[in-house]
């Protein structure tokens, strides 16, 4: 009996604090952001234009990625990986970070007459941002235009309505939006290719050990087991990962 009247005594002492003192929440504070204006009707347009510039910030990656030779780079030392049966080795970290530096390695010519062509006098103020888009991508279609086959440069050129027959003698003659599709899907045949070349002599290993595992009647032991040794000792002693690299620095050597 008393533990309830205890009890009851301290809630009550609760409620009437809490009618006594109230408690108010904060209010929400307002925040107003404007960019290069002074309000107006000057606000729409800023915050149109910031919301065009995070959208194209967000696909630039996409875009560069595509437009440079990150894309069969990154195929081939995958076909590698899945070849060799290690999984996870080595990780998406190392491959993408090797396939990163190995495109900046690769495009760093192109990079270096962006910079002095488009990049420099933009920030010194020689050149509008239109004149400094328009300088900044003729050395990447002429890269792109290097390593892009006639057949599919035709497919899209054709597709809007252009009649051409032939390759185009240069870049210049090749719109942006026809060069960079032409160029990734040709990027994905040729990795393909070389990913195809790789897989052979790791196929037949794995055919080896397989049909002797079936001679001696071992068909319950899985011929992964076997054969991933074999195939690790075999990419080492032919230094694998020097082989693989120098063919891609190869096949853009062009």
């Amino acid at each position: 009996m008393k533990k309830k009247l205890i009890l009851s005594i301290l809630l009550l002492g609760v409620f009437s604090v809490l009618l006594l003192h109230p408690v108010h929440a904060d209010p929400i504070p307002n925040i107003n952001i404007e960019v290069g204006g002074n309000g107006g009707s000057g606000g729409g347009t800023s915050s149109i234009s910031i919301l065009l510039l995070v959208t194209v910030l967000s696909i630039a990656p996409a875009f560069l990625v595509l437009m440079t030779s990150f894309t069969r780079i990154v195929i081939v030392l995958g076909f590698v990986r899945t070849s060799l049966g290690t999984q996870q080795m080595p990780p998406n970290q190392v491959l993408v970070g090797l396939a990163l530096f190995l495109t900046l390695f690769i495009m760093s010519p192109t990079l270096a007459t962006v910079n002095e062509t488009a990049l420099q006098p933009y920030m010194k103020g020689t050149l509008t941002q239109s004149e400094a888009l328009n300088k900044a991508q003729e050395p990447i279609k002429e890269f792109m235009f290097k390593q892009t086959s006639t057949k599919d440069l035709l497919l899209f050129m054709n597709y809007t309505g252009s009649k051409a027959s032939v390759k185009p003698a240069s870049y210049n003659d090749i719109p942006l939006t026809v060069m960079v599709p032409a160029f990734a899907i040709g990027e994905m045949k040729k990795a393909f290719t070389m990913g195809f070349m790789i897989f052979i002599p790791f196929l037949i290993i794995d055919i080896v050990v397989s049909s002797t595992l079936m001679a001696m009647g071992m068909m319950m032991l899985p011929p992964v087991m076997i054969s991933l040794p074999f195939k690790i000792m075999l990419f080492v002693l032919v230094d694998g990962w020097y082989l693989v690299v120098k063919s891609l620095l190869m096949s853009f050597n062009t």
